[in-house]
């Protein structure tokens, strides 16, 4: 009877021992298995979001320095750059800054495949050449960028004295109204869709604009309005022409123009 109990126990530890050695293996299947299952899952999820989520579509706003190919580089950039998803998880509630000539830039996903970059450029007024560069400056006469190359749409203002330049200072200059005078011209300009080259002071603050081979001789800044509003009729017909336009003498009662032609 002894006998038999004891053979009964040993069969039993037995089985119990082949359990327990059995048991971690199945565990680390089971933990396999359910690693291999995230893998694929992942893959699948990584897949899903590289195809659907590509950028198809781009719109670019509010750029006049550079060009749409230039801003989306800037923005574009990196392993997933072209994925509407990581943009929109890259650059939410931040702002693009430290571009040159650029305030900020936004960047709004439209859809999976669309986004929308909209660029807000610094308000320039003109620049002045300094020492080989172009410094531009702000509405309030502050240099806000020194630049190798022009801005289209930008004029070089010419006529102020200054002896030096200060980046992120006011340019010094010894009429500080000299920038609001400036800011008026270019506002009538855009006004009228008649953007110059250049915006030229002589000593007593008389204003004339170029336009390639044209000279449109203003004057004093009284009447410019008026006399601004007649150039998107005139100049047009002057285009491939040398010379200067008067306009100087101009009012809406004396409607006095002449244009003194240069071989």
């Amino acid at each position: 009877m002894k006998k038999k109990a004891e053979e009964k126990a040993k069969r039993i530890t037995k089985k119990s021992g082949s359990t327990i050695a059995k048991m971690p293996d199945t565990r680390l299947k089971v933990r396999i298995i359910i690693a291999l299952g995230i893998i694929n899952v992942l893959l699948l999820a990584s897949y899903f979001v590289l195809t659907h989520y590509t950028v198809k579509n781009v719109q670019v706003d509010g750029n006049k320095h550079y060009s749409a190919e230039e801003i989306k580089a800037m923005i574009m950039t990196g392993y997933f750059g072209d994925n509407s998803l990581y943009l929109s998880l890259k650059y939410k509630n931040k702002d693009i800054e430290g571009v040159p000539f650029i305030e900020t830039m936004d960047v709004v996903v439209q859809s999976n495949d669309t986004i929308r970059i909209i660029v807000y450029e610094k308000a320039l007024a003109g620049y002045v050449q300094y020492l080989g560069r172009y410094m531009y400056f702000d509405n309030e006469g502050v240099i806000v960028e020194a630049s190798k190359v022009t801005t289209k749409g930008i004029p070089q203002v010419t006529g102020l004295k200054f002896d030096h330049v200060v980046l992120y200072e006011k340019l010094p200059v010894e009429n500080d109204q000299i920038f609001q005078n400036i800011l008026t011209i270019t506002k009538l300009l855009n006004k009228y869709d008649v953007i110059c080259d250049k915006i030229q002071f002589d000593s007593n603050y008389n204003v004339t604009l170029g336009y390639d081979s044209v000279k449109v001789n203003i004057g004093p800044l009284e009447n410019l309005d008026e006399k601004l509003m007649q150039l998107p009729k005139i100049l047009p017909s002057l285009e491939g022409k040398k010379g200067t336009l008067d306009l100087q003498n101009y009012t809406a009662d004396r409607k006095s123009i002449t244009f003194e032609r240069e071989n």
